[in-house]
């Protein structure tokens, strides 16, 4: 009989493990870096929205934030980021909710959103298997991200800050732009790192159209072809 599958986290505030559960996203190198990027001050009131297992909301509360709300459209997922959270003693300074996108914590007022919900286009997350069920963030990756940033302002305090990841793998720019509408020129690039796009990728003709188009755009390094992952903080006028 196979285990509960657990999953070590080795970013920023770990080492620590948690669990996983049928159907709840894996933490990924994409996690990894904006763990990285984060900036919690003392005090500040976190919102996690894509929380999954609860990965990052618990290195912003390791980062000592007062208080962090994850939230994911996946019960499944809420429930095992509810558990991880007991597991590690962070119950106090943790909560978590169902429901899409920002709705669930429509009631609170952020100083830091963690905007890490999928920016994969669909064709990218059913060869792959990097998201649950094979769901992506739309037909060009932008569609969710976008969706979320036309909320943002509402869960933002003025002066907030909303931590975004958008690559090469998307339509970038489109996300790019409803961020924009929302933060003006209030957007600066924290971080930035190149990852390898799988082969088995590159051999999706459905993927192959969203490069004919340009909505992937890729780099090569010697043989490996790549793209990039950019985070974003963007603050609140």
């Amino acid at each position: 009989m196979t285990g509960t599958p657990e999953f070590e986290w080795r970013g920023r505030t770990g080492p620590f493990t948690v669990q996983l559960g049928e159907g709840v996203f894996r933490p990924s190198s994409t996690s990894m870096a904006i763990a990285d990027a984060l900036a919690i001050s003392p005090g500040d009131i976190v919102v996690d929205v894509g929380c999954g297992c609860g990965v990052l909301s618990f290195v912003a509360a390791r980062l000592e934030a007062q208080h962090v709300y994850g939230c994911d459209i996946s019960e499944a997922a809420v429930a095992v980021a509810s558990a991880n959270a007991k597991r590690l003693g962070l119950q106090d300074v943790t909560g978590f909710r169902a429901g899409n996108l920002l709705e669930p914590v429509a009631d609170v007022e952020a100083d830091v959103v963690i905007g890490d919900v999928s920016g994969i286009p669909d064709a990218i997350a059913k060869v792959t298997g990097w998201f649950p069920g094979g769901r992506g963030g739309g037909p060009t990756g932008a569609e969710l991200p976008v969706a979320m940033l036309e909320g943002a302002a509402d869960v933002l305090r003025p002066g907030g800050r909303l931590y975004l990841p958008t690559g090469t793998i998307q339509a970038e720019e489109s996300v790019l732009s409803a961020a924009r509408r929302v933060f003006g020129d209030r957007l600066e690039v924290v971080l930035e790192r190149n990852f390898p796009l799988p082969d088995m990728v590159l051999r999706s003709k459905d993927v192959g159209r969203l490069i004919a188009d340009g909505v992937v755009n890729l780099s090569r390094r010697g043989s490996r072809l790549l793209w990039k992952l950019r985070v974003w903080l963007c603050t609140r006028p």
